[in-house]
């Protein structure tokens, strides 16, 4: 598998899976996490603007979607919970795929870590085999974060 950061060129075939995810996500008991239109399109060009979309390509075709920010994530000011260290850190968000390729977490997590060793991801209470993923790959359950509307996440760490 091939990670790349993300294009322009690339939108369709990522919204695609995206839209594959909500199903997959709404079919395994976990319908509200992005409900019908999340990410979106603004968010997604966002993220490729600021080089922080990346996808992931087995035989130079796009399986796998994920946003990955080195520093300071708002979200993650206030936690009801704590954090197990307060230095520097890379965010994992919006992680989705086709369901094509097995591993992708473990991949994202191992393609992250060589950019930086302290790591931060948050999930849904209903998105259990997000959960399960997290803590198979060593992250500490640290407390409870909100999105900016206030939706509750499970939030960790992994230093």
């Amino acid at each position: 598998m091939d990670i790349q950061k993300a294009q322009i060129n690339e939108i369709e075939v990522i919204l695609s899976i995206y839209a594959f995810a909500r199903k997959f996500m709404a079919e395994n008991g976990n319908p509200d996490q992005w409900k019908n239109t999340y990410p979106t399109t603004a968010t997604l060009i966002n993220d490729i603007n600021n080089q922080n979309l990346y996808v992931i390509k087995e035989n130079n075709e796009i399986h796998a979607v994920f946003a990955f920010i080195i520093g300071k994530d708002e979200t993650y000011t206030y936690i009801n919970g704590k954090w197990l260290s307060d230095d520097e850190y890379g965010t994992i968000h919006r992680v989705a795929s086709d369901g094509q390729i097995h591993k992708v977490l473990d991949t994202i997590i191992d393609f992250c870590t060589q950019k930086i060793s302290h790591l931060r991801i948050d999930t849904h209470h209903d998105n259990t085999i997000m959960q399960h993923l997290i803590e198979k790959n060593n992250f500490k359950k640290c407390g409870i974060i909100y999105l900016s509307d206030n939706s509750p996440r499970i939030a960790y760490e992994k230093i």
